[in-house]
């Protein structure tokens, strides 16, 4: 079996169990998650399936939309419920004030620094394996970003519930922690949902206790269906031999510009390839 299936991730689970649940339902070596969810968050988790498992670079950079509920006056160490509050203040900003610093400091491009409870990597290893050893480590700051981030409601006289698109490598987390701060107040995370991730909506998620070996086949998006926002070129079936034995073919009609591409041969996705000194080079072979 070969194809991407979107799963509706629940809170309480990792994402790691997803995949293993899949690997037991279809016997399946060649599976894995494209962009980890944490435990505590719920929702769009794609699955690649056999030789869809190449693709995970590639949907790893896709942007993302989350709806997220931050409490402010508190934080924790991890900027989430997964520890305890650690430090309270009186001030809890207006739906004005924060809409204001979203506008002021939260939009385009930011520079975001990591919490130190995540699985970024210093000196190869997770950031949150010298949290857990009580060592203080310095995190670079990563350019991310925002493509809308808004109020969606107040759920009550501390929490407010937001809708957020972003680039890949974005922390909700750290969202929360720096508006609480750019407020004059702090901020937590409580409740983290992922309705998107690139073209993969919640929508058409199969739910985590649904998933079996039917509802995998029902659901699964092939190659094509999961690469669908991707150009495609079409070549024979004797040029695409020929590359696959080594031999550079110029091809016709070929586009200008140096992104992937989705090479279809005999309507059948069998590569990802680019255009190299004008000619077609598959980069990611599915055959």
């Amino acid at each position: 079996m070969i194809g991407v299936i979107v799963v509706d991730k629940p809170q309480g689970v990792t994402s790691s169990n997803v995949v293993v649940k899949i690997k037991k339902i279809l016997n399946e070596r060649k599976v894995g998650h494209m962009g980890t969810l944490d435990p505590l968050a719920s929702g769009v988790l794609p699955i690649c399936i056999g030789k869809a498992t190449r693709l995970f670079d590639l949907f790893l950079k896709k942007d993302k939309t989350y709806v997220a509920k931050f409490t402010f006056g508190e934080t924790t160490p991890t900027f989430d419920r997964e520890s305890e509050v650690c430090e309270t203040c009186e001030h809890i900003p207006s739906k004005e004030e924060i809409e204001a610093a979203i506008k002021s400091n939260f939009l385009g491009e930011i520079s975001q620094i990591p919490p130190m409870h995540s699985s970024k990597k210093i000196g190869g290893q997770s950031a949150y394996n010298y949290a857990r050893r009580g060592e203080k480590v310095e995190l670079a700051p990563s350019k991310v970003t925002i493509y809308d981030f808004k109020v969606l409601s107040q759920v009550d006289d501390r929490t407010y519930e937001f809708l957020i698109t972003c680039s890949s490598g974005t922390y909700i987390r750290s969202l929360a922690r720096d508006l609480g701060i750019a407020t004059g107040s702090l901020a937590t995370m409580i409740d983290l949902k992922r309705t998107r991730c690139g073209l993969f909506e919640l929508e058409t998620a199969v739910k985590m206790d649904d998933l079996s070996k039917e509802t995998i086949e029902k659901n699964i998006l092939s190659i094509e269906e999961a690469l669908k926002d991707f150009d495609q070129i079409d070549i024979s079936k004797d040029v695409y031999t020929k590359i696959r034995n080594g031999i550079n073919m110029p091809i016709k009609n070929k586009p200008a510009d140096n992104d992937l591409h989705l090479v279809m041969c005999e309507k059948k996705a069998v590569g990802l390839g680019k255009f190299i000194d004008n000619k077609l080079k598959i980069t990611t072979y599915f055959d």
